[in-house]
């Protein structure tokens, strides 16, 4: 199973922020849609990084208030951890794991194409066990 099946029959926009907008536009951002992290990217389009909660609690810690006004690219997780629509979502899960991280930015060469969660790939994965235990009682009960 590959992060494509995980993300076939997205169509949503993803929320992003660039390098240059402020820590407060961010927050409002993830405030606003109630998630948890954002891709940052530069001026050319392509991903540098990742904004999340963690990134903001720690700006917020160190700076107080004025960290409000900093540029993302002085507070954001970076380089940004990447996949692509190819990885297998278990090799994704394992990632996530190790790097201590809940979000990654699916890129098909430099292009951002989703932007997936823990929860997302978790709840793949719970599906297809939940069907092949389906599968597993509908022929015990025939045999």
């Amino acid at each position: 199973m590959t992060i494509r099946k995980v993300i076939d029959g997205r169509n949503q926009e993803i929320l992003h922020c660039l390098e240059t907008d402020s820590v407060r536009d961010a927050a409002r951002i993830l405030a606003d849609n109630r998630i948890g992290a954002l891709p940052i990217f530069d001026d050319a389009g392509a991903v540098t990084g990742i904004f999340s909660e963690r990134d903001l609690l720690y700006s917020i810690a160190r700076d107080e208030m004025a960290s409000l006004d900093t540029p993302l690219r002085e507070v954001m997780t970076a380089p940004a951890i990447t996949v692509t629509p190819q990885t297998e979502a278990i090799e994704a899960l394992s990632l996530m794991t190790r790097r201590r991280i809940r979000h990654l930015p699916v890129v098909d060469g430099a292009q951002l194409v989703a932007f997936v969660s823990i929860g997302d790939l978790v709840k793949y994965r719970l599906g297809l066990v939940e069907a092949e235990a389906e599968q597993l009682r509908e022929y015990i009960q025939t045999a």
